[in-house]
């Protein structure tokens, strides 16, 4: 597999996709036309703003890129795609679409041949084993959780550490992911702002010089470095 795995399409300050210029300059370097995901829809954009979007964010490759919604037959897109992004937005929306589209298989088929893959938040969520550990809202019911497996764990993008000085007495997302453990038994990987997995020649590294929080079932949660391999979480 040869993929990009992103907390965020965006860090503060910066410009859309901009923190991953050098990633994304490597990971697309040997195509001409990148296949774009929209169906996660972030704020209920339509599928033609967010691809326009993409093209904008993407500019700097000098890559055509093109919606997927508007091919006549996606699933032989994907089976043909050179290579594939899949935005952030709603990950309960994204799926459902993934589903309703019968393209879930052929996503996964062509991430496997390796086809590059950028996946950023939502479409960071979907390679993980099921969507259980999003943090957004179920606007739509998708028929399954279950989504791409390319990873043997979940992820939570956007991670937050609890904030000492807050006032806020709500659930944090170390307390979210441990309910998720009593009901789950995969691990999952919290990604903070700003870091990405680089999944590579049968590895998985750790990117973007931050450190993960790891949590797994029945154990206390972990840290691991920038640049450590989580080929082995499973």
């Amino acid at each position: 597999m040869n993929c990009i795995i992103a907390s965020t399409s965006t860090v503060h300050g910066s410009n859309y996709l901009a923190y991953l210029k050098e990633a994304l300059e490597e990971l697309y370097k040997d195509v001409s036309e990148i296949i774009f995901i929209p169906y996660a829809r972030p704020g209920g954009i339509s599928h033609d703003e967010y691809t326009q979007k993409a093209k904008e964010g993407l500019a700097f490759l000098n890559k055509e890129v093109k919606g997927l919604h508007k091919f006549e037959d996606p699933a032989e897109a994907l089976q043909s795609a050179q290579a594939l992004f899949t935005g952030g937005g709603n990950t309960f929306l994204l799926v459902s679409q993934l589903y309703n589209q019968k393209v879930l298989t052929p996503l996964k088929k062509a991430i496997e041949s390796g086809t590059p893959y950028l996946g950023t938040s939502a479409g960071s969520n979907i390679c993980g084993l099921t969507m259980g550990t999003t943090n957004d809202m179920p606007i739509v019911y998708p028929p399954s959780f279950k989504t791409l497996g390319i990873l043997e764990f979940n992820l939570n993008p956007h991670y937050l550490d609890p904030d000492p000085t807050s006032t806020h007495k709500g659930e944090t997302r170390e307390t979210r992911i441990k309910e998720f453990h009593h009901m789950n038994a995969m691990p999952v990987v919290g990604l903070r702002e700003g870091s990405w997995l680089r999944v590579k020649n049968n590895d998985i590294i750790l990117e973007g010089g931050l450190n993960a929080r790891i949590f797994e079932k029945d154990e206390e949660p972990y840290e691991v470095e920038n640049g450590t391999s989580l080929k082995d979480l499973e």
